[in-house]
């Protein structure tokens, strides 16, 4: 069992920053993945970054370049640096991890609510 708490969602003007984090706890030795996902009203939810138990990492185009998927091994955590934030990023965010292989567990947070506004 794979429990996640979010923070750092907010209010953020755009062009500002924000870091969101995901704090793994239980059986966190299983996770071979993380991710963090968006939901926009009126859209799907959709990929916004993630990083596997290797280190590799993955960004929607949407986001490349401005934001950056990261983790702390040692803290069980892994965040999301958002910079150069956009109206169009204001979703809610959240943090999914993936345990197991064959077959393999997924889990999500709660969500965390980013609004990018002036």
């Amino acid at each position: 069992q794979v429990q996640l708490v979010e923070s750092g969602g907010g209010l953020v003007q755009p062009g500002g920053s924000l870091r969101l984090s995901c704090a793994a706890s239980g059986r966190i030795s299983s996770i071979n993945y993380m991710g963090w996902y968006r939901q926009a009203p009126g859209k799907q939810r959709e990929l916004v970054a993630a990083i596997t138990s290797g280190g590799s990492t993955n960004y929607a185009d949407a986001v490349k370049g401005r934001f950056t998927i990261s983790r702390d091994n040692a803290k069980n955590t892994v965040y999301l640096q958002m910079n150069s934030l956009e109206p169009e990023d204001t979703a809610v965010y959240y943090c999914k991890a993936l345990s197991g292989l064959a077959p393999v567990y997924q889990y999500w947070g709660q969500g965390t609510q980013v609004t990018v506004s002036s």
